[in-house]
C-alpha cells in the first residue's frame, strides 16, 4: 500500500502525525495534499471537538470568532456514494467532513478519537494517525473546554490553531 506521511503542527507545539492512503481514497488524499502544500490550512483552527467522538478542523480561521475559509468540493469516496472504501472509522482515522450532499467535502476533515463505525460508508476515510503519541494528542484535544459561538456548538474555548500541515 502506498503511504503519504503528513504532520499537523499546532501553534502550541503539539503535533499529529498521519499516514494518508492514496490507494483507498486517491481524490481525497490528492486534495488534502494539494491544500496542505499550498499553505491553505496554515492559521486555520479545529472548530469542533467532541470528547469520545472526533476533532474537526480545516474550514475556519479564528479571528475573534469563526471566519469560514472554503475550497472547491471533491467527489465523496465512500460506499454510499458508489466508491469502495474499506477504511473503518476507528480511533485515529482521518476522514473528510461534508454536508448532507455526498460530494460536498472540500477542506474540512476530522480525526476520530474513538470507534465511529456508524460513519463507515458515509464519509471518506483517507488515513490514520501514525503513532500512539499522535492519537493521544487527538484524544487530549477532544477533551478541551468547549462552548457555543453563534450557531456553532462544541467550539474550543481556547482556539486550537494549525500552524502548518507538512507532507513528505
Amino acid at each position: 500500500m502506498n503511504i503519504v506521511n503528513a504532520t499537523i503542527k499546532f501553534t502550541d507545539g503539539k503535533e499529529i502525525r498521519l499516514e494518508l492512503y492514496p490507494d483507498v481514497a486517491p481524490i481525497t488524499v490528492e486534495n488534502f495534499v494539494k491544500l496542505a502544500k499550498s499553505g491553505f490550512y496554515n492559521g486555520l483552527c479545529f472548530h469542533r471537538v467532541i470528547e469520545g467522538f472526533m476533532i474537526q478542523g480545516g474550514g475556519f480561521e479564528f479571528k475573534g470568532g469563526l471566519v469560514p475559509k472554503s475550497a472547491n468540493s471533491i467527489k465523496g469516496e465512500f460506499s454510499a456514494n458508489g466508491i469502495k472504501n474499506d477504511l473503518h472509522h476507528e480511533a485515529g482515522v482521518i476522514s473528510m467532513a461534508r454536508t448532507q450532499v455526498k460530494d460536498s467535502a472540500s477542506s474540512q476533515f476530522f480525526i476520530c478519537v474513538a470507534d465511529c463505525s456508524f460513519l463507515d460508508g458515509q464519509y471518506a476515510a483517507f488515513g490514520k494517525t501514525s503513532d500512539d503519541e499522535s492519537l493521544a494528542t487527538a484524544v487530549q484535544l477532544s477533551k478541551v473546554e468547549t462552548g457555543k459561538w453563534l450557531y456553532y456548538e462544541n467550539v474550543p474555548s481556547t482556539p486550537i490553531v494549525i500552524e502548518s500541515i507538512t507532507v513528505e
